[in-house]
């Protein structure tokens, strides 16, 4: 982030708590119910969102050398990335072409080639079939027509893109276009040289997109976090921008309030406050002075169930006991307030809203990162 941002957003802070108020939307926002219980939603999310639309997979870092690779099945198509030995990234269906099993399972380092666990059908790191055992079984086969099905895979700013629909390996994905104006800002933190600590995977019995509003507002800190992240944070009080559909929050710790040096604030403004960033449709990457949580959100098999991906990023690799007890603390500590408080109260909320006892959930104008959210999903699916 540039300087004079930052600089802007601690004016702006410092008004708001100088007046006692916060960001505000336009206007109060009422969202259906529907939109969190319908299986026709659901539908068109699946189909636009999660197979149409770009998504964030993760860091450049986590596939930093020649055969490091993961896999990911949260789209509905089975997902393989992996850096190839010219160093370009690539991405394809993780689906062996001879009975369609899976390739490769997990995440891992080092892989000189991709061997199929069925009958050991074998590509080489550009998805190219290069061994067939048993081939006198298979005359004719053109190992060219049976290589891996490409996926559209871009790298830009540290960060890594894909589109789960096979296509031609060159299909580009404008990553610029998709930040909506953001991209110099998160050039700016030079993602590509974190390192990954760990992921673990959460699994709550709420919509996808209940499980993104939880760090979409900073009105709820006060009550729902008081023995957690209430003691650190202000509660009701944050600066929000619109970037496209995308979103910067910026929330504040109580220490910024405490600064009686201004320019200290707007020098030391990470120190102070967090950046939460909403990259549409189902990310959120919290930015803080010393670690990335990176939360990927996608639709279960209902629409009340959901799967959640908490990455941990680091910035330099943790090669001492006494570190990564420190990066495993952090992480907890985020489990602990998301997880065990956030998402087991809206478990709650999902069951009320099967009851039918509403049709509508009230966005005041105080939650403004909510209501452009979900504005934003509405016009990508074609609702408004």
């Amino acid at each position: 982030m540039r300087p004079e941002t930052r600089a802007e957003l601690a004016r702006r802070l410092h008004r708001y708590l100088e007046t006692g108020s916060t960001a505000m939307a336009d206007e109060v926002f009422p969202n259906p119910v529907s939109a969190y219980t319908s299986e026709e939603r659901l539908a068109l999310e699946r189909r636009l969102l999660f197979r149409e639309h770009p998504l964030l997979v993760g860091f450049s870092g986590r596939l930093a050398a020649p055969g490091d690779y993961l896999t990911d099945d949260d789209t509905g198509m089975p997902i393989l990335v992996v850096r190839g030995e010219a160093g370009t990234l690539h991405a394809f269906a993780n689906v062996c072409r001879h009975r369609g099993a899976r390739v490769v399972d997990g995440c891992g380092q080092g892989k000189r080639a991709l061997s199929c666990p069925y009958h050991g059908w074998t590509y080489d790191l550009d998805g190219r079939l290069i061994d067939v055992p048993g081939e006198e079984g298979f005359p004719g086969l053109s190992r060219e027509d049976h290589s891996l099905r490409p996926l559209p895979v871009a790298e830009r700013h540290g960060l890594v893109w894909l589109r789960p629909v096979p296509a031609e390996p060159d299909t580009p994905i404008d990553v610029d276009g998709l930040l909506g104006g953001l991209a110099p800002e998160l050039a700016s933190y030079h993602f590509e040289r974190y390192h990954h600590f760990e992921t673990r995977t959460l699994r709550p019995r709420i919509n996808w997109k209940m499980a993104v509003d939880t760090f979409l507002e900073a009105y709820h800190l006060a009550t729902l976090h008081r023995q957690t992240v209430a003691p650190i944070f202000i509660g009701n009080v944050c600066a929000a921008d619109r970037f496209g559909p995308n979103h910067r929050m910026i929330a504040v710790r109580r220490s910024f309030a405490e600064l009686h040096d201004r320019r200290a604030a707007e020098r030391d403004f990470l120190q102070h406050t967090i950046e939460l960033y909403t990259l549409f449709p189902n990310v959120v990457l919290v930015h803080q002075a010393d670690h990335v949580e990176l939360w990927r959100m996608f639709p279960g098999s209902t629409p009340d169930d959901s799967t959640v991906h908490l990455s941990l990023y680091v910035p330099d690799p943790p090669t001492t006991d006494k570190m990564r007890r420190h990066w495993a603390a952090n992480l907890q500590l985020a489990i602990d307030a998301v997880d065990r408080e956030d998402f087991r109260l809206g478990e709650g909320i999902q069951r009320g809203f099967r009851s039918g006892a509403q049709d509508h959930v009230t966005f005041g104008r105080n939650e403004p990162a909510l209501s452009h959210f979900h504005r934003s999903l509405r016009r990508a699916l074609g609702l408004e």
